[in-house]
């Protein structure tokens, strides 16, 4: 992975302006101790500021400056100044290039380096071949610079994905916590408005004489609370987010299921409940599934099949729990069984985040259906 640092030149500049003048200096001294080699001059400051000044624009352009420097020493050595410090600048970008991630790029730089600075005397002055033992060391310095310059990379690389992960991490935390909200102000605010809504539509359904007064406050109740569920609904799309996973700790147990039965029954639902198999304590996480399916079912009936029958089912199996609800209701289901609806949503996603299956749909006799199964573990313990 190649790394594309950004960020202020200021520092680096900084870094740069002091290099270029430690190498001005110590060159200084070192051409008068090489009475052989040209003299300091205009050219040989102009090549150090040249390379070291490059050093800039390492983190932005690091091949760029390392060819830079690379171009910049050999001119140097080329016109035959005096050995000295101007190696810093063209080490550094080889490490710089290495660092962030142009590897290839400075393996060719130093085969090329290697290839032609320890000839250049011998070439261009009538100066002694290089040594086999010279060439040797440069090759395991700048193998040095390269190992030492990958791990610096590598820990790098890893450092970021660490902070990288703490904050996909975080964040995925949220979007769960977001998405358990809006599933609990469906499943439970989302349920006893629907309630009041059938009831109330119940209630002026039945009583045709009831006084105008009645009537008027039992339809605005019926009006407010459909503009209830339509803003819960608007609210809910602002916390869902398409693809985000289900949580796994929501709220509510069967242990309530006799109150959820009552609710119903009040709604004007008849329910008949049946519990099959060895009752046992389940997981936190699935008898809650359990419950919030069973509520949104009812609610769906209540809902679109006014004055049908429902019947649940509960089936403690060894290595599951089978949650099934019944009606013989003749309403539209269209929009629960096509999964459209934020009710069934919200079942797939509990019953998916379990392991489980879902199947909702119409009944071959008429009326509508809606099974889950929802493993358990062995024992079935929490």
């Amino acid at each position: 992975m190649t790394m594309r640092p950004r960020g202020s030149l200021l520092g680096p500049g900084v870094l740069a302006a002091v290099l270029a003048v430690f190498i001005l200096v110590v060159t200084v001294f070192a051409s008068h101790e090489q009475p052989g080699r040209r003299p300091f001059d205009a050219g040989a400051a102009a090549l150090i500021v040249v390379a070291a000044g490059a050093l800039t624009w390492r983190r932005r352009y690091p091949v760029a400056v390392m060819l830079v420097a690379l171009a910049a020493t050999l001119a140097y050595f080329v016109i035959g100044y005096a050995n000295g410090p101007i190696w810093l600048a063209l080490i550094i970008a080889y490490f710089g290039a290495v660092l962030y991630g142009h590897r290839l790029a400075a393996i060719v730089t130093a085969i090329v380096g290697a290839c032609i600075f320890p000839w250049l005397d011998y070439v261009l002055r009538d100066g002694n071949a290089p040594a086999p033992v010279a060439l040797a060391g440069l090759a395991a310095w700048l193998l040095v610079i390269l190992g030492s310059a990958e791990i610096l990379r590598i820990r790098r690389e890893r450092a970021a994905d660490a902070i990288r992960s703490r904050e996909e991490g975080a964040l995925r935390r949220t979007s769960e916590e977001r998405l358990r909200i809006a599933r609990e102000l469906h499943d439970a605010l989302g349920h006893h408005l629907s309630l009041i809504s059938v009831q109330s539509g119940v209630a002026l359904h039945v009583n045709e004489e009831m006084p105008e007064q009645a009537r008027t406050s039992l339809q605005a109740i019926k009006q407010a609370s459909g503009e209830a569920l339509a803003e819960l609904r608007s609210v809910l799309e602002i916390l869902r987010q398409e693809g985000e996973r289900a949580p796994r700790s929501p709220m509510s147990t069967l242990d309530r299921l006799d109150d959820l039965v009552s609710q119903a029954a009040a709604a004007g639902l008849e329910v008949r409940t049946q519990v099959d198999g060895d009752v046992r304590p389940i997981p936190f996480s699935t008898d809650v599934a359990a419950f919030r399916i069973l509520q949104e079912s009812l609610t769906n009936v209540a809902r679109h099949a006014q004055g049908a029958t429902a019947s649940v089912d509960l089936t403690y199996g060894e290595r599951d729990l089978t949650v099934q609800v019944d009606d013989d209701g003749a309403g539209n289901h269209e929009a629960t069984s096509t999964g459209s609806g934020k009710g069934i949503v919200g079942m797939r996603e509990r019953v998916g985040a379990l392991g489980g299956e879902l199947v909702a749909g119409p009944r071959a006799g008429g009326g509508f259906r809606v099974r889950a199964r929802l493993p358990l573990p062995e024992g079935s313990v929490p």
